[in-house]
């Protein structure tokens, strides 16, 4: 090749060079290991010849391109190989700003970020792969997270205040009386007892997917936005298993965090619980306005229904008011705001219920032909005065309350109840209720006026209760003028004595026990009875009678003073007959009857009646015939019912039936007890029907208008302290009672008070304003019922004689009379002692040291008073002492006056 097409050397420094000159600098071999040929040196164009310069391994390359970089960052540009300023004016180079022609890349790093082989904007755009692996790994992460999340979450307990409920009291025929004990009106139903119709409206309103879904729906959160967007019908985004987390285990605050929970638990919740136990929850737990929580609150308060019996209809409108009860209540809440008027809120639940029902037919719950009948908008119920317990209605719930405490089998108590959660049906009918509440009201309020008559007309009680002899169910109390003010349910056991209406079951005991053989010993005596007849016996009727025993010895107490029973006006009677007796209401002939009977006898004829026990005094005092006993009105309509019912005796209850959630904790059951022949039940009816059937019987104004026959029997207690009326049809057995009682709680020494002078009349009779009320109530309780009559009883028992002295000329009357004697009491030789012998009984006659009370938390019956524990209950009275100048329970020598 000739010298002048020789390429010229490139010079090694200074001026010229760029990117090729470094491009081809690159390009020659260097190192130790070249080839020994490129060392020869050669001539240059002007013939000078001049060493070309070695390079080293790919080693000293790199350190060559490392010292170039480092003297580009402090000379400002020039590269490795050129010189600064080169064509396209920056340092050459491959490290130089300018893009290399050539050199290696920078090593690729395991995350390629900045990107390694791209230059320029290109290196800042992540690759796919890149883009896929975070990805994966993002959601790696999450799937970690929510594992460890849901691992680490637990189920909670549902919250005490999405269990809180009430009890519910229903009256005899299965309508709501009121519903206490709780602060929540809710009521928990199991699944079966919530229709599949209300459960699906729920469904279709709701969360179409429940049944299949995990718990959470991000479809349906989806569809909830998009529906709200587009203004269209929505449902939840949440699912209504975490509408029920939300209800039941969560707060209600409306938080990210509280959110993300709900998330968690929901799924936990539908991984552990069955769909339909999901179901149930939230429809417990959901509030239905109104002050209801729970679809079975929500059915009553509503539709005045249990929730078993809803319709797709009134489902539908249910499940509207899920969405808010403020704005689709057809009642209305402008309180709460203007906009959620009576008449918007029915347009929207009218929208909304229509469309609940087209979703059912769609999701194939409803049939297109069903959903054709509901073409009226089903108007719910206008909201109801929350009942509450003033009035009869505190009562009733105490006397349901006890009874229920005191016969249960489960052990349930007072604390349990106190919880909620109880339905209980009582025997109370409503009308029943409301005629005797009103009768007594009318006769009061007719002749009772405390601020005209403040020394005779204050602290006047009324008590009275009404059974059925046919099953023994208490229909009807008056327990006082209201429940929130007076405390003590005067219709339980009050300490106020019977007097005279005790003298059946010594009539009772006469013609089943019999009377002593008197010439006989105590034991013979005793073997050797003679059954009575209460129209061919007859008994000494005088006043002042002499008392005594089987035997006839004349009765003494443990001093030896004798026992003379009066009688009421102090009138004579000569011997008369036991059903003449029963009818102008003597004492001497009962009081000496029950002696020949035998005390023992009698007091075990009031238990088999139904008297309690507790009720009656101890010992063998005379005075315990004629009423010294002090049981409760409940008590003493129902052992008049005994009679009424031919003998078969049956404990007085007020619970029908008791649910809790839907299972049934108690029933009544307990067995009738045929305790009384018909012939001596129906005896015992015969002549108490003559007391205010015929003419000259003391009950007589308790006569009802249509004629209807009534058995029954008056009673003023010793002092005038208390007065009586018992009666009955043969449907139905009412008790009244009167007294004046100071029951103040804070009134430490409490006294039965005298009435003569109350109401204005000299003395108060059982025939009196107790007759006046039990006619009145009787009139209305027995109205369009069929007019029965009592058995024809079967002649009874035989002739029997008693009472020992010649019969005086009786008293000239008109017509038996209660009224007092105007007679100054016997000498003081003759005055009574009032020191009978005392017995572990409660003595009638010198007073309990306990109070004369039952035991208020016993079980048996109706007697206990009040709701156990209830600070508001209070302990009875304790009898009065005998009084030897009026009334029936008089102790001592002298008997006190009948009536």
């Amino acid at each position: 090749m000739s010298e002048h097409r020789r390429k010229q050397a490139q010079p090694q420094g200074g001026q010229g060079g760029g990117r090729a000159a470094a491009r081809r600098a690159a390009q020659r071999p260097a190192g130790r290991r070249a080839d020994p040929s490129r060392g020869v040196p050669t001539a240059s164009h002007s013939g000078s010849h001049e060493p070309e310069p070695s390079y080293g391994g790919r080693a000293e390359a790199r350190k060559a391109a490392q010292r170039g970089r480092r003297r580009a960052a402090e000379g400002g540009g020039a590269g490795a190989g050129g010189h600064v300023g080169g064509r396209r004016g920056g340092g050459g180079g491959p490290d130089g700003p300018g893009r290399p022609r050539g050199g290696r890349p920078g090593r690729k790093r395991l995350i390629d970020y900045p990107r390694h082989e791209k230059y320029g904007w290109r290196r800042w755009v992540p690759s796919w792969k890149l883009v896929t692996g975070l990805c994966i790994a993002f959601l790696g992460s999450l799937m970690t997270a929510a594992t460890i999340a849901y691992a680490m979450v637990g189920l909670p307990n549902p919250s005490e205040a999405s269990k809180a409920q009430n009890n519910v009291y229903f009256w005899d025929d299965g309508t709501p009386m009121v519903s206490t004990g709780g602060e929540v009106n809710r009521q928990i139903v199991k699944i079966e007892k919530i229709p599949m119709a209300m459960q699906n409206a729920v469904i279709s309103a709701e969360n179409k997917t429940f049944r299949e879904d995990s718990g959470v729906d991000p479809m349906g959160i989806g569809r909830a936005v998009f529906n709200m967007a587009t203004g269209g019908q929505t449902q939840g985004g949440s699912t209504i298993t975490q509408q029920y987390v939300k209800n039941a285990m969560l707060s209600q605050d409306q938080t990210y965090t509280r959110k993300v929970k709900e998330l968690f638990i929901s799924i936990r919740v539908d991984a552990e619980l069955d769909k339909p136990d999901i179901m149930a929850g939230y429809l417990n737990t959901s509030y239905y306005g109104r002050g209801a929580y729970g679809i079975q609150a929500a059915a009553r308060t509503y539709y005045g229904i249990d929730a078993r019996e809803l319709n797709a209809s009134q489902s539908a409108f249910l499940a509207t008011l899920l969405k808010g009860a403020t704005y689709y209540d057809p009642n209305g809440a402008p309180s709460i705001d203007t906009n959620a008027s009576a008449e918007a809120n029915t347009m929207r639940a009218k929208e909304r219920w229509a469309w609940i029902l087209d979703e059912m037919v769609k999701d194939g719950h409803l049939e297109a032909a069903e959903r054709a009948k509901y073409d009226k908008f089903p108007m719910p119920d206008p909201p109801k005065k929350n009942a509450q317990l003033g009035g009869q209605v505190g009562y009733l719930v105490d006397l349901a309350k006890a009874y229920f405490i005191n016969n249960n089998k489960k052990g349930y108590t007072a604390d349990d109840l106190a919880e909620g959660g109880f339905e209980i049906k009582t025997t109370f009918n409503k009308k029943k209720v409301n005629a005797l509440n009103k009768a007594v009201t009318d006769i009061y309020k007719a002749n009772i006026d405390p601020k005209k008559r403040p020394d005779t007309d204050t602290h006047v009680q009324f008590g009275g209760a009404s059974v059925e002899p046919e099953t023994g169910k208490i229909v009807a109390i008056y327990g006082g003028q209201d429940a929130t003010k007076h405390f003590t349910n005067n219709a339980d056991q009050t300490g106020a004595q019977v007097g005279s209406t005790f003298k059946p079951y010594v009539l009772a005991a006469a013609m089943r026990d019999g009377v002593r053989d008197p010439d006989l010993g105590p034991e013979q005596g005793a073997e050797s009875r003679t059954k009575v007849s209460p129209d061919k016996s007859k008994y000494n009727g005088k006043n002042k009678l002499k008392i005594k025993d089987y035997n006839g010895d004349i009765w003494t107490n443990e001093k030896g003073e004798e026992w003379h029973q009066r009688n009421d006006g102090d009138k004579d009677h000569e011997d008369i007959n036991l059903r003449e007796a029963m009818k102008v209401s003597a004492n001497s002939p009962f009081v000496q009857l029950g002696m020949d009977v035998g005390i023992p006898q009698v007091r075990q004829a009031a238990v088999d009646a139904g008297l309690l026990e507790d009720s009656l005094p101890g010992g063998s005092n005379p005075s315990f015939s004629i009423g010294i006993a002090d049981p409760s009105a409940i008590r003493m309509a129902g052992s008049y019912a005994t009679f009424a019912d031919s003998g078969t005796q049956r404990d007085p209850y007020s619970v029908q039936e008791v649910t809790k959630e839907g299972t049934v904790v108690f029933e009544y059951d307990k067995k009738p007890q045929n305790t009384f022949d018909a012939d001596i039940a129906n005896n015992v009816t015969d002549v108490l029907k003559s007391v205010v059937m015929e003419e000259g019987g003391t009950g007589t104004p308790a006569q009802l208008p249509d004629g209807r026959e009534v058995a029954g029997k008056t009673g003023t207690t010793d002092g005038n302290k208390s007065a009586w009326f018992v009666g009955y049809t043969p449907q139905l057995s009412t008790a009244i009672d009167m007294y004046r009682l100071d029951d103040n709680a804070e009134n430490k020494n409490r006294k039965f008070l005298e009435m003569f002078g109350t109401g204005d009349q000299d003395k108060i009779h059982g025939a009196s304003f107790p007759a006046d009320i039990w006619r009145e109530y009787m009139t209305v309780a027995m109205k369009n019922t069929e007019a029965l009559k009592f058995p024809e009883p079967s002649p009874i028992g035989e002739a029997v004689y008693g009472g020992g002295e010649p019969s005086p000329e009786p008293t000239p009357t008109e017509q038996p009379s209660e009224t007092p004697s105007e007679e100054p009491s016997e000498t003081p030789s003759e005055e009574p002692s009032e020191t009978p012998e005392p017995t572990e009984s409660c003595d009638r006659w010198n007073g309990c040291e306990d109070g004369g009370t039952g035991d208020p938390g016993g079980p048996g019956g109706e007697d206990p008073g009040g709701v156990i524990g209830d600070p508001g209950s209070s302990t009875s009275p304790p009898p009065e002492t005998g009084d030897p100048e009026g009334g029936d329970g008089g102790g001592g020598l002298f008997g006190g006056q009948g009536g």
